[in-house]
């Protein structure tokens, strides 16, 4: 009984050494994502001013969040991550072809991208159409709009990775992300995104 009880112990004790372990191991985890990104927290609170007018809905970071290394696919079908963005400010947007307001804003997007777009930043339109993979290219070069590179994720899972971290609500969605891929803001819906005031947000982010 002695040596049964002993062992009880000592199994007890594994037990609770392990979930201290891992929940440490966990602890640590966030504890060094959160040291990452908290200076796109820093940059958020200084160009909070410039979420205004035509891009005021664009909800500032106020805490640390690396966004999910969301997964998708250039034009040929090359699997891509958000990780190949690195090292560069990037506006992420999800949008597909039975999203009314996300085909209005996509002259914007495209303007915008004419506009900043650069070694230091580009504006990543993602479509997420899951039917008929032809349709928003069809559609893209229907309504004209070439300056874009074309990324798709026909599975729409990056709509549901940005779910999961309360980042994606409806259709459109978009996420300004620094070059450490973190989180420096957020919209649910669509924005004038050529407007000065757009313009202006953006550079302030890439000033720093």
């Amino acid at each position: 009984m002695l040596a049964g009880g002993v062992a009880g112990v000592a199994i007890g004790l594994a037990g609770v050494y392990g979930i201290a372990t891992l929940t440490g191991n966990l602890f640590g985890k966030t504890a060094a994502k959160d040291a990452v990104c908290r200076p796109a927290v820093e940059l958020a609170a200084k160009i909070a001013p410039f979420a205004r007018g035509e891009v005021a809905a664009v909800s500032i970071a106020k805490s640390p969040l690396q966004v999910p290394n969301l997964a998708f696919q250039d034009a040929a079908g090359k699997p891509l991550t958000l990780e190949n963005w690195r090292g560069r400010t990037v506006l992420v947007n999800l949008w597909a072809t039975w999203c009314v307001p996300c085909r209005k804003e996509m002259p914007a997007l495209e303007a915008l991208e004419k506009k900043r777009g650069g070694p230091n930043f580009e504006v990543v339109t993602i479509n997420i159409d899951t039917r008929d993979a032809e349709k928003p290219k069809a559609w893209l070069e229907e309504v004209g709009i070439s300056g874009l590179k074309y990324y798709a994720d026909p599975n729409a899972k990056t709509f549901q990775d940005l779910k999961a971290v309360g980042r994606a609500f409806g259709m459109p969605t978009t996420l300004l992300v620094d070059p450490k891929g973190c989180e420096i803001g957020t919209l649910a819906g669509p924005a004038e995104w050529a407007s000065d005031d757009a313009v202006k947000l953006i550079e302030a982010a890439l000033r720093g």
